[in-house]
């Protein structure tokens, strides 16, 4: 019987290769998994073909590039969406070069298929006023007004992404001061954030509420829903949409386009940005792997711009010679001929 080398390569790639050889997020790992439950069903319901019959040996370049325009066109995948989907095939097929390189040129064509290009979106982010406004429609009279706070809070505060936040246990907080909290980012890196004093406040009292409810462990999520599971990424979404709407209804000029938890991360980004934080800080403040990825936030704020034009015009444009006598006469001349 010949060997079906996919089918064996497969599952060795996420139970073995993966957890032992790479530093892939959960996300990223599901984010994989769900590109190959994907192609299962476009072998089956689109192409009318069994899994079974799924084998190196029947795929091709062509195959794949098929599967992506199926995504785009069927399912109505965005691009970026298709390109995460290109990206989860060629990681497996760089594996399956290594572990079989009599596939070597299966996998150089496969790898050759290039990501779609995605237009540039201007970066959406809430004014230092529209963070306010936003907070005080929350009513901290109420646990669950108390809690909302807490997390809304803190995701604007820390700078986190969402799912580090729903990541959270007791044992991340340090509640004493200086007030901190421990995030894992990609990669499993984790990073000490300190907190502002306000922010140390509001968790404080959260956490009391949490205490008289039950007795809690270090290990236990910081924030849950009534079953006492953590939130996810959707209920944290879901918090911040609740009151968002509110806030548009209410004043609609501080809030607009699309807002979402990524939102607060890039407001926080860009608040500490024209507070004259080097950018070095808040690329650790955020976790990013490079400054390059952390200057999207300059080059996206046309007051950081302004101010970097202002401060190299003195080196570039010639000394003024006129005295401030001249320039007024100069400027009354002007105005008769205007």
């Amino acid at each position: 019987m010949k060997t079906n080398h996919f089918q064996q390569l497969l599952p060795s790639y996420f139970l073995k290769y993966i957890p032992e050889r790479t530093n892939y997020s959960d996300n990223t790992i599901k984010s994989y998994r769900d590109t190959f439950i994907l192609l299962f069903q476009y072998q089956e319901e689109y192409l009318g073909r069994t899994i079974a019959k799924m084998s190196l040996n029947t795929m091709s370049r062509k195959y794949f590039e098929e599967f992506f325009l199926w995504l785009e066109n069927e399912k109505d995948y965005s691009v970026t969406s298709v390109n995460q989907r290109i990206s989860a095939i060629h990681a497996f097929f760089k594996y399956v070069q290594l572990e079989n390189p009599e596939y070597i040129e299966l996998c150089i064509s496969i790898l050759e298929i290039k990501t779609r290009k995605v237009l540039a979106t201007p970066m959406n982010y809430l004014s230092l006023e529209a963070i306010k406004f936003l907070f005080n429609l929350l009513d901290n009279s109420t646990i669950e007004g108390r809690r909302e706070l807490a997390v809304l809070v803190l995701l604007y505060d820390s700078g986190a992404r969402v799912q580090e936040i729903a990541d959270l246990t007791f044992g991340d907080v340090r509640i004493k001061k200086p007030a901190t909290v421990k995030l894992s980012g990609k990669g499993n890196k984790t990073r000490i954030i300190p907190l502002m004093p306000q922010t140390f406040d509001i968790l404080n009292i959260y956490i009391d509420d949490c205490k008289r409810k039950r007795e809690i462990k270090p290990t236990d999520p910081l924030f849950y829903n009534k079953k006492f599971e953590k939130l996810t990424r959707a209920g944290i979404a879901y918090i911040l949409n609740k009151y968002i709407e509110k806030a548009k209804n209410l004043n609609p000029e501080l809030f607009s386009g699309k807002i979402s938890p990524h939102t607060l991360r890039h407001s926080k980004a860009m608040h500490l940005l024209e507070g004259g934080v080097n950018l070095i800080y808040i690329r650790d403040f955020l976790g990013h792997t490079s400054v390059i990825t952390t200057e999207i936030y300059a080059k996206s704020n046309p007051e950081i711009k302004r101010k970097a034009i202002e401060k190299a015009s003195p080196n570039i444009l010639p000394i003024e010679k006129y005295s401030v006598k001249e320039k007024e006469e100069m400027l009354e001349w002007l105005k008769t001929i205007i």
